[in-house]
């Protein structure tokens, strides 16, 4: 029959290959809009309550539009002084903080149920057996990204196993293809928000570097009026000028570190995928 004259015959023993399941969320899009929303309403009903401020007259119902004279008490209303910028700042800090949670969830099922060097080991010995089958069943109890290429490259090891077609180097460079198809295919999924992150670095630090700057221009304002300098309007420029500039701050350090801390994961299961996708390819070409 032609069926038998393909180059690739159908597995028989391991089966389909695992699927990985990283989960994530797929549009940061939402992500930042939410966070947007939250930060405006915290900026405006608590930052910006009553209750963190002294009144020389009455105490208004809101300061959403107020445009006395009023003292911050304590360091919330001192934020709330920091002018619009806040809000923004606020936004960029909260999409930080929620897609490092994002991505601690993602790159935790990434990696599977179990320990990923004792998976790597386990399945080394399975294939120093020529336990195919072994090897297919630790990668469904597994799961995760090493799990499924290590799954489709066994797919594929089997498959050559059973050709009479290609040559030895030939099974050996799809079994490589496979690999490295296999790698290319998870890579997304394990990447994905990082970008964003990596971007609310620098923009963290040029937003807050903005409120800055429009905070000292508010105090030179005040400084250069005519007459006594207005010690209300000198206040609120420097809060705003400092309040910008530790959000700034603390969003770039925070996103950097999180950048980091998440590329050094991924780089790991990419070792790990690397080194059995290296040892499958060399038991075959050991084995025939």
């Amino acid at each position: 029959m032609e069926a038998n004259n393909s180059p690739v015959a159908k597995p028989v023993k391991g089966g389909a290959p695992v699927k990985s399941s990283v989960t994530g969320v797929k549009n940061a899009f939402l992500v930042i809009c939410c966070c947007f929303v939250v930060a405006v309403l915290a900026f405006l009903f608590f930052f910006g309550a009553p209750s963190h401020f002294e009144f020389e007259g009455e105490a208004p119902a809101s300061m959403w539009f107020f445009e006395g004279d009023a003292h911050p008490t304590d360091l919330i209303g001192t934020i709330f002084k920091g002018g619009v910028i806040v809000p923004i700042l606020q936004t960029l800090f909260l999409t930080v903080i929620v897609l490092s949670v994002e991505r601690a969830i993602a790159l935790k099922s990434a990696k599977g149920t179990g320990n990923i060097a004792k998976f790597v080991a386990a399945v080394k010995e399975k294939l120093a057996k020529n336990d195919i089958a072994g090897a297919q069943e630790l990668c469904r109890k597994q799961k995760g990204s090493v799990a499924a290429v290590v799954s489709a490259a066994l797919v594929r090891y089997e498959e050559m196993d059973k050709n009479t077609i290609l040559t030895k180097e030939q099974k050996v460079q799809t079994l490589q293809k496979e690999v490295e198809e296999a790698t290319a295919m998870e890579m997304p999924s394990l990447q994905q928000n990082l970008p964003i992150v990596a971007t609310l670095t620098t923009l963290g630090t040029l937003v807050g570097l903005l409120g800055t700057v429009i905070g000292m221009i508010k105090s030179f304002q005040a400084l250069s009026a005519s007459g006594a300098p207005d010690s209300t309007a000198l206040s609120t420029g420097i809060s705003e000028a400092l309040v910008n500039t530790a959000f700034g701050i603390a969003t770039g350090a925070f996103a950097v570190i999180s950048y980091n801390f998440y590329t050094n994961k991924i780089d790991n299961l990419t070792y790990a995928i690397d080194e059995i996708g290296f040892s499958i390819v060399q038991t075959f070409q050991a084995t025939h």
